[in-house]
Formats: structure tokens, C-alpha cells, sequence
């Protein structure tokens, strides 16, 4: 029961706080480009594979049915590239946070021909293969569940530090627009009274040149 109850936590908080994960078929045409992006934060791990799903079974791909793809960030840095290839796989940790994309490219041919392509896009704790981790380490469940337990609350916590330092920068740009416009206020505020002065100065000048008062 408490096995249970463990695993129900964890799915929950996965589901819920974790870094993302995107497993997708789309379709592709030749001399036609997709791109996938996906948020990634600095020092997280993303991992991806790909393949070009073959409509005759047992028999090899063709050379235009073969993907030239491109992984970069933000910045425009490259990850990954591969050229003419029917399958593949990255992993990365990003030096850099912002939104990478991952580009497919089909080749251009005559007539057009519409490739299907697997592919499979993880970050953050969900881009760690527990499996292998279990074969690896030889542990057993509950172990397993407390190590996915203790990376997930990391994410949780470098979630909440990236949130709280949002969150100064925007009190300290907050700070500083009001005072701006405070200062903005009074500037504005002296320039009426000014003019409001030059203006009595002139009438009451006026009035007595022509004897009125």
C-alpha cells in the first residue's frame, strides 16, 4: 500500500511540476521543412530520437526518403545535425535557456512523396531512462521511486528558485517605473505651476501697461 501510494505521488508530481516531454507521428513532404520546438532551462538534460517510418517492411529506404535534422537554440547554436538519414538520436545538456527547435528537412524529389516520421523529445526528469537506471544499479522498486522522488523535487526546487528570481526582477523593475513616474509626476507637476505663473506674470503686466489696475 505505501508502494502504492509512492507511485501514485510521484505519476502526480511528474504530471504536474516536471520538465516536459513530446512523443509524436507527423506527416512530412519532400522539399518541405518542420520544425518542433520545446522550452528547455539551463543544465537540463534533453534527450530525443527520430526515425523515418518505412511503408514497405524489410526492404531498405531510399535516399529520398532519408531526413536531413537540426537541433539549436535560441541563440541559433547547434546541437545536432545529421544529413540523409533515415534514424537518429541526440542528448544534450543545454548550456543556454530559451526555446530550442528541432528542424526536419525532406529532400526535394519528383514527384512529391509524403514521409511519416517518429519522434521522441524528453527534458528535464523525464528525459532520464529509469529502466536502464534499475538494470544499472541493481535496485529495486522502492529505491527506484525514491531516486525518481528526490529528482523530481530538484526540478521542483530549481522551478521555484527560477520563479522567485522572476520574480525580484520584476519587483526591482516595478521599484524603478515607480519611481520613474514619481519623478515624471513632480517634473510635470512644476512645469504647470510654471506656466501657470508666467501666465498670471503676463496677464497682471498686461493690465497695467494698459492702466486697468
Amino acid at each position: 500500500m505505501v508502494r502504492f501510494f509512492a507511485a501514485f505521488h510521484l505519476i502526480f508530481l511528474i504530471g504536474f511540476m516536471s520538465s516536459g516531454s513530446e512523443s509524436l507521428r507527423f506527416d512530412l513532404q519532400s522539399g518541405h521543412t518542420k520544425c518542433i520546438s520545446e522550452d528547455i532551462k539551463h543544465n537540463a538534460m534533453s534527450v530525443g530520437k527520430y526515425h523515418v517510418v518505412n511503408p514497405n517492411e524489410g526492404q531498405p529506404l531510399t535516399d529520398d526518403r532519408k531526413l536531413i535534422v537540426r537541433v539549436t537554440s535560441a541563440t541559433g547554436n547547434t546541437y545536432h545535425y545529421s544529413d540523409k538519414v533515415e534514424s537518429g538520436q541526440f542528448a544534450f545538456v543545454a548550456a543556454e535557456a530559451g526555446d530550442f527547435m528541432t528542424c526536419f528537412w525532406a529532400p526535394d524529389h519528383q514527384p512529391q512523396i509524403t514521409l511519416s516520421v517518429d519522434f521522441d523529445w524528453r527534458t528535464g526528469v523525464a528525459a532520464k531512462d529509469w529502466s536502464n537506471v534499475a538494470k544499472k544499479g541493481s535496485v529495486d522498486a522502492m529505491e527506484l521511486e525514491l531516486q525518481k522522488l528526490f529528482d523530481t523535487a530538484n526540478s521542483i526546487q530549481e522551478e521555484m528558485n527560477y520563479l522567485r528570481e522572476r520574480e525580484d526582477e520584476m519587483q526591482d523593475l516595478n521599484r524603478s517605473t515607480n519611481t520613474k513616474m514619481a519623478w515624471l509626476s513632480l517634473l510635470s507637476l512644476f512645469v504647470c505651476l510654471s506656466v501657470a505663473g508666467l501666465q498670471l506674470w503676463h496677464l497682471k503686466s498686461f493690465f497695467e501697461k494698459k492702466k486697468l489696475i
